[in-house]
């Protein structure tokens, strides 16, 4: 006899709970702009910002009428003046609402609160109104003040309400997470019971009690998500299939213990009301690639005239003091594994690899030119690295980039070394101003990536103000 709180029982309640597909006619609807929308989507498009940008402008048109009525002036100027106003706030507000992540593919389970994110990028779009006042060197706001600071509230409720009827829309479609459990028998049982219970979360398709099975589970139940109930789980799965799946849209969360607390985690999702911890192996996403990027063309670009100046007076030394060439051009590893060529100040003699073996240098190296051993100590030689940056090749700030071989021998030694490249290379990094010269390459790996897990520009500018000061003092 069937228990009332038995498994069969409490998926009966779950299924009876999962999103209906939608009518056949629009659903043959979907499919019919699905390839043009997703070729979209796979270029950083999104929809949801169509929406956001339609109904913030609209909200401000509608504050205004609401303070002013039909009149022809509204505030101290004409309708006209604050109809511009209000698309250029619009794409102000987007702006913000794109570099603090708010486009970025969420995660189908264990989803962040977007309230608190939502309240930073209103308050950075805010901010935006602001240095356009100054920009436009009118002393007046691109709506009036008092509408500013209603804006400002209801605005992070309607981005908010957006993101919630995008979620349940999309979650209609594609139907709940379809989730494989892997751990040990009391494990699973516990969680699934949690997962079935829920009213919100996924259903459990699979259960897995040896990791070495979870591939032909994924595929034949066709999961989406996978849980691991503990930490020797993840051992198990990394980096395959781990990184096999993830390829193939498979999400991955290791549920967080007191032990794995201790180890300072920040990012804790709840699923069923267990605590996770999202596993990505992609760790910085799109929307931060691009505002490093712009972050290094903006400081790049308008410290030209001096960084110049200094590459010109240091080409002449290097001439007169050891002649032809000045240059040196070098292979390295990019972003993603690209190969690039690297440019800097010549410091050591001619044919110095004549033997076609790279070496790593030392910190007393016997190719290094005496008359040219400070420029390696005070990093000189990297200034033409700055070209590389303009092009896109390198970032001011970054995991230094190595030799080709220099790289897939390390790889062979220090797993994971290869995830150091998901950044363009940097001119200097954490590892150059916590390390030193010769620290070794997987104690400098830790450094790295932690260094892309944790970006931001303010970590940027610490780098960078940082690598002053090593310039100056000669550590190596």
């Amino acid at each position: 006899m069937t228990t009332t709180n038995s498994p069969a029982r409490r998926q009966a309640r779950s299924d009876a709970r999962q999103p209906q597909p939608f009518p056949l006619p629009r659903d043959r609807a979907a499919a019919l702009v699905s390839r043009p929308t997703t070729w979209l989507w796979s270029r950083g498009f999104r929809f949801l910002s169509v929406l956001d940008a339609i109904a913030l402008y609209a909200l401000m048109v509608v504050i205004s009428f609401v303070r002013f009525g039909f009149s022809f002036d509204w505030d101290t100027s004409p309708v006209a003046f604050y109809l511009v106003g209000f698309a250029i706030a619009t794409a102000g507000h987007l702006a913000a609402n794109y570099f603090t992540g708010l486009y970025e593919r969420e995660p189908r389970l264990g989803l962040r609160p977007w309230l608190p994110r939502v309240l930073l990028a209103t308050a950075i779009g805010v901010g935006i109104q602001g240095l356009a006042v100054v920009a436009l060197n009118r002393g007046q706001y691109l709506m009036p003040r008092l509408n500013l600071a209603v804006f400002f509230f209801l605005s992070s409720f309607v981005l908010v309400a957006n993101r919630a009827i995008s979620r349940r829309l999309a979650r209609r479609r594609q139907g709940a997470p379809r989730v494989v459990l892997v751990g040990a028998d009391d494990s699973l049982d516990l969680a699934e019971k949690h997962l079935v219970e829920s009213d919100r979360e996924a259903r459990v398709v699979g259960r897995v009690g040896s990791p070495h099975l979870l591939t032909t589970a994924v595929v034949d139940t066709q999961a989406t998500d996978v849980l691991l109930l503990d930490v020797t789980a993840f051992g198990s799965v990394y980096p395959e299939p781990l990184n096999s799946l993830d390829t193939a849209g498979v999400g991955f969360l290791q549920r967080v213990s007191a032990r794995e607390t201790l180890l300072g985690l920040k990012s804790i999702r709840e699923v069923g009301g267990m605590p996770f911890v999202p596993l990505r192996l992609h760790t910085i996403p799109m929307h931060k690639v691009r505002l490093k990027r712009a972050f290094d063309l903006m400081l790049t670009v308008g410290l030209a005239p001096v960084w110049l100046m200094l590459m010109v007076l240091t080409a002449l030394y290097v001439l007169i003091t050891s002649g032809r060439p000045v240059f040196y051009r070098q292979v390295r590893v990019g972003r993603d594994g690209v190969e690039f060529d690297c440019i800097k100040f010549r410091t050591m003699v001619p044919d110095a690899e004549e033997d076609g073996h790279a070496r790593l240098a030392s910190a007393d190296d016997a190719r290094i030119i005496p008359k040219l051993a400070w420029m390696r100590k005070m990093r000189v030689d990297e200034l033409p690295q700055l070209f590389n940056v303009l092009r896109g090749e390198m970032s001011l700030v970054g995991p230094r980039p190595e030799r080709p071989e220099l790289v897939a021998e390390i790889s062979r030694r220090v797993p994971g070394y290869v995830r150091r490249n998901e950044l363009p290379p940097g001119l200097t990094g954490l590892a150059q101003v916590n390390g030193r010269y010769d620290t070794d390459a997987e104690f400098k790996l830790g450094y790295d990536l932690q260094y892309l897990v944790d970006w931001s520009i303010v970590i940027d500018a610490q780098i960078l103000l940082r690598t002053i000061w090593v310039v100056l003092s000669r550590r190596v």
